[in-house]
């Protein structure tokens, strides 16, 4: 044990304290406060970064809440497009239906006059023919010259087949 940094000396332990002393006082007065300063920098850096980022992050919510809304608006937007659009084509296919209902009835009324202006065409024609064929039946009967009775029995006979033909 002789050696001298384990030992115990006074004189070295009083100036080992003086110094620690001065060199306290010093660091005190001279380094102490910028350390305490920057430690407070630091530390008021850190709690505004802190802050920062809370307000980032509740900013960063709230525009995702918004971007929600306006894509549940827009989805929203988008199914009463899409019902007017179905709504408008099924009115149209009816309107449409109905307009072609409407010519056909159309075409269907002006056949059927048509056909009623034929068949009248028709009735007149074959009342013309019977006129003829009645009037070459006269003149045949005024040819042979039949009695009176008989031109009577054969004008009624003709007169009835023509009745026929009307109806």
């Amino acid at each position: 044990m002789n050696n001298p940094l384990v030992q115990l000396d006074p004189g070295l332990f009083i100036w080992t304290i003086v110094t620690f002393l001065l060199l306290f006082g010093v660091l005190a007065k001279f380094a102490w406060k910028p350390l305490l300063k920057m430690l407070k920098d630091r530390e008021d850096f850190i709690k505004s970064s802190l802050e920062d980022a809370e307000k980032a992050q509740e900013t960063l919510t709230r525009l995702n809440e918004e971007g929600e809304e306006i894509i549940n608006k827009a989805r929203g937007e988008a199914q009463t497009i899409l019902s007017q659009g179905k709504a408008a084509a099924t009115k149209l296919k009816e309107d449409t239906l109905n307009d072609a209902k409407e010519t056909a009835k159309a075409i269907i009324t002006d056949a059927e006059k048509q056909i009623l202006v034929e068949k009248e065409k028709a009735i007149a024609e074959i009342k013309g023919e019977v006129v003829n064929l009645s009037l070459s039946v006269a003149e045949k009967l005024i040819k042979k010259n039949l009695s009176v009775d008989a031109n009577k029995t054969l004008i009624d006979e003709s007169l009835s087949h023509v009745k026929k033909y009307e109806t």
